[in-house]
């Protein structure tokens, strides 16, 4: 599969979550496996790796159930978590609210600020499905997604259409995102340097009084 490379020495860590019957499992094992695999509801979670082109952070996905019961515990997946995927049923529009209310609480989470999000609209193979323009609107993401990196990635996990392009997405935002804070990291560290040589310079200067 396109995604698969010479295995990157980071490997980051990618929370998919989304309401039970979205198709997250499906479509991960699509991704991972290229089989189409008939799955019950995820009661805990799944993880699975993927390795992305040789310059790319390998992902680890961790597919946590999407049960009302189990969406409490999404929690406590959230540290160490480098990304977000949420994986959106575009047929069922019924649910496109309760997915809304979902998604805007788990972007409140502190543990999650400013991390890149993709959404994944999936079912796009079943006719009638809504549109990327629609999930977007239907979300309310151009209101909410502050200052962080987002992309709505329309796929199927039934036909793999739109899979490898949704988590090739994942991986650029991480990378984008890295580099971004090492550019942060250089500029403090150079508005910092001036200040210490001058700290320095008072100290002798007391020093020799």
């Amino acid at each position: 599969m396109g995604l698969h490379g010479s295995k990157h020495p980071h490997q980051a860590q990618i929370v998919m979550l989304g309401l039970d019957g979205s198709g997250k499992s499906t479509l991960l094992y699509k991704l991972k496996y290229n089989e189409s695999v008939i799955t019950v509801p995820t009661v805990g979670f799944n993880v699975e790796m993927l390795e992305t082109e040789a310059r790319g952070p390998g992902l680890t996905v961790w597919d946590v159930g999407g049960q009302q019961r189990m969406r409490p515990h999404w929690k406590h997946h959230y540290p160490g978590t480098e990304a977000l995927v949420f994986v959106v049923d575009s047929w069922d529009r019924r649910r496109l609210d309760e997915a809304k209310k979902e998604l805007h609480q788990v972007l409140r989470s502190r543990s999650l600020k400013s991390l890149p999000l993709v959404v994944l609209a999936n079912k796009q193979d079943l006719p009638g499905a809504a549109s990327p323009q629609e999930i977007t609107h239907r979300l309310d993401l151009r209101r909410v997604y502050g200052n962080r990196d987002w992309f709505v990635q329309p796929c199927s996990g039934k036909t793999g259409v739109g899979l490898e392009e949704g988590f090739r997405r994942v991986a650029y935002l991480l990378k984008t995102s890295l580099k971004q804070t090492k550019a942060d990291i250089k500029n403090t560290v150079k508005q910092l340097k001036p200040k210490a040589i001058t700290m320095m310079t008072k100290t002798q200067g007391l020093g020799c009084s």
